[in-house]
């Protein structure tokens, strides 16, 4: 029997969650949905485990059956001998869906967990019962409180949606995104995958409302057929940034004894991807990296680059990444050539572009002179996107000195953004004062700017986002 989308929805948004198993000493599933705006509750057995339990808040049951009203969700923490038997309960008790937090199934290679993994998928099956998992982390929906770590957030207006086939990065995903102003929505740790698979999350986030971008971390795929044609669908109106792990001989070995995944060959996975049109990365930091760049950024087509360095070892840096990514970085109009001729200090810095600036705007008094550089670029027909190197190495003392002034820096490259409705792109070297810099990438995440940490990060990721709205223009959308 095929899922049922209408119990998946319940699944995923669920108005009551029950965890089935949960123990001491830190009772990680129910204490992690402290926020959780539903009815939680808990079936334990366990005479010591219930004291316990109770004592933190949570009402205890000794049945699934003696839990009230409807069971939206539960989680399922038990052993795996015992996890069958969970699975028929839920069924008798009409549950919407499960989030098995059970291993030791197929991935262990044993037979007794591919036997016990097969009557799960029996049962599941033959209700037509979503599954997340088995051995998976499950289900963060950031608008409900519903976590499967305590670092993940809640927040009531997220858009980006992440499906992890690993717990970990699942977890980092989600965790590490507010860091950039990236606010998630759901993140999904599908784990081994049996019952529901990456192509039916996926068709789910095509549908949901709530979700305006996909991340994915995958090992393998179930079906690959159904995957490449939801996949291709999904990216004509959500950009989808897919990290693929076992791309290697060790990798693939770890896939197979993480969630039992057979990988594909890599350069096969590179050529379904460009046909897709999803957005292929290779790690954590590039997935991050793409979705800030693709959040913080408007849908644009075009390559020429505005690059804005503090020192001349800097201009031929950044002029080298962008190269390196095959973004361009042209000469500027003849007028504005003559415009910044009347103010620009050429005694050590240039306007070429790329810009050597800190001459002309890396002293105190001279924030007009940024601003009637933005003025210029704005103007400048030649440029789709420009990149500034927020040098705090510049200027921390004169920020510390007069908070005001980077407030009044950050208003002029907001001014900036919304005039030429461009991508604009930040890069925030960390260097010798990282533990300075934490407040001001606090307030660059609440503008909602995409910040990177070097030349060659940020190149990479406007690269990426420019190559999928381009083949978004090639198909017509």
């Amino acid at each position: 029997m095929p899922v049922d989308r209408a119990r998946l929805h319940r699944a995923l948004n669920p108005r009551t969650v029950v965890v089935v198993g949960d123990k001491g000493p830190t009772y990680n599933w129910l204490e992690n949905q402290r926020e959780y705006t539903g009815n939680l509750y808990s079936v334990q057995v366990d005479p010591n485990e219930i004291a316990e339990i109770e004592k933190r808040g949570f009402t205890n049951f000794l049945s699934m059956n003696d839990v009230p009203g409807d069971v939206d969700l539960v989680i399922c923490a038990v052993p795996r001998q015992v996890a069958p038997r969970i699975v028929a309960d839920a069924i008798a008790r009409k549950a919407g869906g499960m989030v098995l937090f059970t291993a030791g199934f197929a991935e262990t290679g044993e037979e007794f967990g591919a036997q016990l993994q097969e009557r799960v998928v029996q049962l599941a099956t033959a209700d037509g019962m979503p599954i997340v998992g088995p051995n998976c982390m499950g289900i963060h929906n950031a608008r409900l409180g519903v976590k499967f770590t305590d670092n993940q957030p809640v927040v009531p207006d997220g858009n980006v949606s992440y499906i992890a086939q690993s717990g970990t990065h699942g977890a980092s995903l989600s965790g590490i995104s507010p860091l950039h102003g990236i606010k998630v929505t759901r993140t999904v740790s599908i784990g081994n995958a049996v019952i529901l698979n990456e192509a039916d999350y996926l068709e789910y986030l095509r549908d949901d409302p709530d979700t305006q971008y996909i991340g994915m971390y995958l090992e393998g795929v179930k079906d690959g057929e159904r995957f490449f044609r939801v996949l291709r669908e999904v990216t004509k109106t959500k950009p989808v940034v897919i990290w693929k792990g076992g791309q290697n001989e060790a990798g693939a070995r770890a896939t197979r004894s993480h969630t039992a995944s057979l990988a594909t060959p890599q350069a096969l996975w590179d050529g379904m991807m460009r046909q897709a049109g999803a957005i292929p990365v290779n790690t954590l930091d590039e997935l991050l990296d793409v979705m800030s760049c693709l959040v913080h950024t408007p849908r644009h087509v075009g390559r020429r680059v505005a690059l804005m360095a503090m020192t001349g070892g800097q201009s031929v840096a950044i002029s080298d990444a962008f190269g390196r990514a095959n973004l361009t970085v042209p000469p500027l109009s003849d007028r504005s050539y003559e415009q910044l001729g009347e103010f620009f200090n050429i005694i050590g810095g240039s306007y070429r572009n790329p810009f050597d600036m800190a001459g002309t705007i890396g002293f105190a008094g001279a924030e007009e002179n940024f601003q009637r550089i933005l003025d210029i670029l704005a103007a400048d027909d030649n440029l789709d996107a420009a990149v500034y190197e927020f040098s705090a190495g510049f200027f921390l003392r004169q920020w510390k000195a007069d908070p005001d002034r980077l407030t009044r820096l950050l208003d002029s490259l907001e001014s900036y953004r919304a005039r030429t409705g461009q991508p604009l792109i930040l890069v925030l070297h960390p260097a010798h004062i990282e533990a300075e810099l934490v407040p001001i990438k606090a307030q660059l995440a609440a503008r909602s700017f995409a910040v990177y940490p070097s030349f060659d990060r940020a190149a990479q990721a406007l690269a990426k986002v420019t190559t999928y709205y381009e083949t978004l223009r090639a198909r017509g959308v």
